[in-house]
């Protein structure tokens, strides 16, 4: 009988799934332990531009030492710290009315739309690269939407910042996912912190938007 030969892209591939997910499964359980943490703690809220400050600058930082332990320690130090910030927030709304079914809405959304979206794109094996330039130019409109909003505190325009925020997150997940089969020896800490802060940034705007479908 004769043994089916594997490419070394295709071992390569293999590889780089397989630690990714293993450390984003990991970096998820952080996020889980700090916020409860948190939330048993009942900490206050962590102050947005600092918040805003570290999820975009720590990715820079750990690029840097991302061959090395230290990208592997700041990963999690990264996602145990955004943790620790949606703890208050997890808090808040499940202080208000029906708000354990708003989380359990939010994370089980978030759940379906991550895995229906990654099974797709590993099952048929599309490239989804042309969307970068889109996907770019969509968060740098978002950052700046959510920034203007910090100040302005619009109710309509914090619906409309989650609403898009939502699908610019399924994109990024399909392109994610993709870059993992197109490019097999890219960094798996940094495919790690890239899913990651699209599932968070997913289940965060989903919370604001099953929030604001659920007041009475």
């Amino acid at each position: 009988m004769k043994s089916v030969a594997i490419s070394p892209r295709a071992l390569a591939v293999n590889q780089l799934i397989r630690n990714t997910y293993l450390l984003l499964s990991l970096t998820l359980l952080t996020s889980a332990v700090t916020a409860g943490f948190a939330m048993m703690a009942g900490v206050s809220y962590v102050n947005p531009i600092f918040m805003l400050v570290v999820f975009i600058g720590m990715p820079f930082v750990i690029h840097y030492f991302r061959n090395s332990a230290w990208g592997l320690l700041l990963c999690f130090v990264f996602t145990g710290f955004m943790g620790y910030v949606l703890g208050p927030v997890l808090n808040y709304y499940l202080a208000l009315n029906n708000g354990s079914q708003i989380v359990a809405g939010a994370m089980t959304t978030t759940a379906a739309i991550f895995f229906t979206l990654s099974a797709y794109a590993l099952t048929t094996r599309k490239d989804f690269s042309f969307m970068r330039g889109f996907l770019f130019s969509g968060l740098i409109v978002l950052l700046l939407a959510i920034v203007a909003n910090l100040f302005l505190q619009i109710p309509a325009l914090a619906l409309s910042i989650s609403s898009i925020a939502v699908m610019l997150m399924a994109g990024c997940i399909l392109y994610d996912t993709s870059r993992m089969i197109h490019e097999p020896h890219a960094n798996y800490i940094m495919m790690t912190v890239s899913i990651y802060a699209n599932i968070y940034v997913l289940f965060v705007h989903l919370l604001n938007l099953f929030g604001f479908f659920n007041q009475d």
